[in-house]
């Protein structure tokens, strides 16, 4: 939260930045294995490294208050990173990577939700099976009001999110809203592997669907997938939905691995980038039936790899889009760890579906993504899913 000091002139500003700038240069030039070696070429000349040293010594010596080095490095980082005006490349201090990683293991203590935010509080968007949620009787499209005595009301989504998490065996007690009816529910807290891929039998007028959902490409997405899809067509699914909604992306080797297990053989995706060649994805083998129809249902929320696996799915007339569309991401990035134990997670390439199109608006910019070949929008708040009703209809349609 802001004080309520004046703020302060933009000259300060200014030279602050300067100064950060100056700070980055000279710690670059000292250290410069820290760097990626792309960047390290670029930014590094060796010549000068006998003035960066005396520069830096002059600042450690002379400046009017002690100079913590890595606290100026990591702020003059991230500086460096947002001046290439890009929203999708960051710089990770050693305490926000060791974050990140924790971020993206599946391994994690709490109630087994996934949530959005509500003006009252959070929304459930779903709730894992098996977990303390799905025994205490939670459901989607319930909305959390209260943790303990705190309400929720107009609170930062990862402010109630964190008030939720907590150690394995403890307890938390949530406020929960079920249209008018309130009730208050104690769970205890589980240790919990978040699954990436869920499935489930659906019917529509006889057809047996595998409804199948993945929420972000992480490592070891694709075999995980590729249970659940077995899963699914060993219960008698004669065709299948992949939901893609709300899939930010993630690694670009398990969007390969998803399409693969549609696609046959063929090309996937290709990328290219000032440091690397183009390269060509193709399909990996092994995949199911080619004779089982396959709708993809995506949304604003579809980005990246999943915009990938959309595209080739589309592009190679193994599937329907239903939906809205596609976020409209055209480039991947790649995660550099330095010797600091922070990380650049930065834009190295663009990529292309099959028919060689680019997603993206050109470099950086969003683009207008995969207009889906069926429109369809769901109301979070309302009762029943209109968007996957739709794709039922759809893939149910082409079923011989």
């Amino acid at each position: 939260m802001r004080s309520g000091n004046p703020r302060p002139p933009r000259i300060i500003g200014a030279v602050a930045g300067a100064l950060l700038v100056l700070l980055l240069g000279i710690w670059i030039g000292g250290h410069p294995s820290w760097l990626p070696s792309s960047l390290r070429n670029a930014l590094v000349d060796d010549s000068d490294g006998q003035l960066v040293h005396e520069a830096l010594g002059v600042l450690a010596r002379d400046y009017y208050r002690p100079i913590d080095r890595s606290e100026l490095v990591n702020d003059g980082l991230t500086a460096a990173v947002a001046s290439l005006d890009d929203p999708y490349s960051h710089y990770y201090d050693p305490v926000e990577y060791h974050a990140f990683l924790n971020q993206t293991n599946p391994h994690l203590s709490g109630v087994g939700i996934d949530v959005l935010p509500d003006p009252r509080g959070l929304q459930i968007e779903d709730v894992f099976p098996n977990s303390p949620a799905a025994r205490a009787g939670l459901f989607r499209g319930e909305e959390i009001v209260a943790v303990g005595s705190t309400s929720l009301v107009n609170r930062a989504h990862d402010f109630a999110s964190r008030l939720i998490q907590g150690p394995a065996g403890t307890r938390v007690t949530l406020t929960v809203l079920s249209g008018t009816r309130r009730r208050v529910v104690t769970i205890t807290r589980a240790e919990l592997v978040v699954p990436v891929a869920t499935g489930r039998v659906l019917a529509y007028e006889g057809v047996r669907i595998g409804d199948l959902q993945l929420t972000s490409f992480t490592n070891g997405a694709g075999p995980e997938l590729r249970t659940q899809v077995d899963r699914m067509l060993g219960a008698g699914a004669r065709a299948l939905i992949l939901d893609l909604r709300e899939n930010g992306g993630g690694l670009l080797d398990e969007a390969v691995n998803v399409a693969s297990i549609f696609v046959p053989d063929g090309t996937i995706v290709s990328t290219a980038g000032r440091s690397q060649p183009r390269q060509v994805y193709v399909a990996k083998g092994g995949a199911i039936s080619t004779r089982i129809p396959l709708v993809v249902l995506v949304d604003g929320g579809t980005a990246s790899a999943a915009e990938i696996v959309t595209g080739a799915l589309r592009d190679r007339g193994r599937a329907k889009v239903v939906g809205t569309h596609t976020y409209g991401k055209g480039v991947f990035q790649e995660i550099e760890t330095l010797s600091n134990g922070g990380a650049l997670d930065i834009t190295v390439g663009e990529y292309f579906t099959p028919s060689g199109h680019n997603l993206g608006g050109g470099g950086v910019r969003r683009g207008a993504g995969i207009q889906p070949d069926v429109y369809a929008i769901s109301n979070p708040r309302a009762r029943g899913d209109r968007a996957l009703a739709v794709a039922e209809r759809t893939v149910a349609a082409e079923v011989r």
